[in-house]
């Protein structure tokens, strides 16, 4: 049943638009980043591309170093937001794009689940000392001209209002 759920994400919900990664991020203004912990330390990782493949295997795209984790852990697939084709996230699902799942699972948030779509700053255990932190950053410039008098900053020397008294 799991496989069948997996293949049913991979197969029906992957958005076929994929060719222009950069346009879409900029067009969003939004970046996904996720910070991973293991055995090595701390690495980071700009999510851009559609499907990631995560584990201890070297063909992972985002290899994680531990004992306690599985050859193909998880996989992340982007998938578009309903309301705004140009706007996407990210689902992370257990096991490999195949539905084998991982031997440990998922746990999101101190829950364990098969699956999450995931929102800022939500925490990822893959095991023992191995966590990752999902980070959805927007990008928050006003487009357009900015008004000047909103940096105009004047500055008075102390000793100037003393002048002005003695006028």
């Amino acid at each position: 049943m799991a496989g069948n759920y997996i293949k049913h994400i991979f197969s029906n919900q992957i958005s076929s638009d994929f060719s222009n990664d950069a346009s879409m991020a900029a067009e969003t203004n939004e970046s996904h980043l996720l910070i991973l912990e293991d055995d090595q330390g701390r690495k980071e990782f700009s999510l851009e591309n559609p499907i990631y493949s995560i584990g201890r295997d070297r063909d992972c795209n985002i290899r994680l170093v531990s004992q306690f984790v599985s050859r193909r852990h998880a996989t992340l697939v982007r998938l578009p937001r309903e309301q705004n084709g140009q706007s996407y996230y990210y689902r992370i699902v257990d096991g490999d794009a195949k539905g084998k799942l991982s031997s440990n699972g998922l746990m999101i948030n101190g829950r364990k689940t098969p699956s999450h779509d995931l929102r800022n700053e939500d925490e990822i255990v893959f095991g023992p000392q191995v966590r990752a932190i999902y980070y959805l950053l927007r990008n928050t410039h006003r487009s357009g001209m900015t008004d000047a008098s909103e940096y105009d900053i004047t500055l008075i020397n102390p000793g100037m209002t003393d002048d002005l008294e003695e006028i």
